[in-house]
């Protein structure tokens, strides 16, 4: 099984990130845990890249670039062979923080991200993707709190807000595969609606033909 994290930085889908591995693996399950932009040496080194504040000038294609670059890496020396020795990979964001952030936030073509991003998953997308539902000043507001302030921290609220309606209409296109968490509760019970969203998931996953 393939899960993603996904929402604002803030939302707090990190910080839900260990204790889901933890009860995954207390289910006896193989479980790999990845990070996007990372999860490689390569990837790792452009994730740098990509939060570095000396970069702010960055242009929007170049930064999908990057982006898509690490994905395309981590997909091919990780993610699908963990899945295909029947393993469960966990990874805190993956392609459709591209499609919300770049496309919906930045203003690039989204029916063009949705091809090249075919192509660097080489279509295979999660299977089940959780989305931590937070408003974007809420967001803003948990972010200045503490915690990683890179350069992508430092966009506006109006940016953040196109990212949270970009989410949003990529939840009602695809609505069987993702599962909103309300991220305004607390820790315990964002962690409880998670494990029940999974638990949710992995019955339909197993009702599959050739699961």
């Amino acid at each position: 099984m393939f899960i993603t994290l996904e929402g604002l930085d803030g939302s707090g889908k990190t910080t839900q990130f260990q204790p889901l591995l933890s009860w995954l693996e207390g289910r006896g399950h193989s479980v790999l845990a990845l990070r996007e932009p990372g999860g490689t040496e390569i990837g790792e080194r452009i994730r740098d890249v990509l939060h570095d504040h000396r970069h702010a000038d960055m242009d929007a294609r170049a930064e999908l670039m990057l982006y898509c670059a690490s994905r395309a890496q981590l997909m091919a020396a990780r993610i699908l062979p963990h899945l295909e020795r029947g393993g469960v990979v966990v990874c805190d964001r993956f392609a459709d923080s591209t499609l919300a952030y770049q496309g919906y936030g930045r203003g690039l073509d989204v029916g063009f991200l949705r091809q090249l991003l075919e192509f660097v998953t080489r279509g295979r997308w999660p299977d089940l993707t959780l989305y931590f539902d937070i408003d974007a000043s809420a967001s803003l507001r948990r972010r200045a709190q503490g915690g990683e302030w890179n350069r992508m921290d430092a966009e506006s609220e109006a940016f953040y807000r196109r990212v949270q309606a970009g989410y949003a209409a990529l939840i009602a296109a695809e609505p069987a595969r993702w599962a909103r968490v309300d991220a305004a509760q607390s820790r315990e019970a964002v962690g409880a609606a998670v494990r029940q969203c999974v638990d949710i998931a992995w019955a339909t996953v197993r009702r599959r033909p050739g699961a």
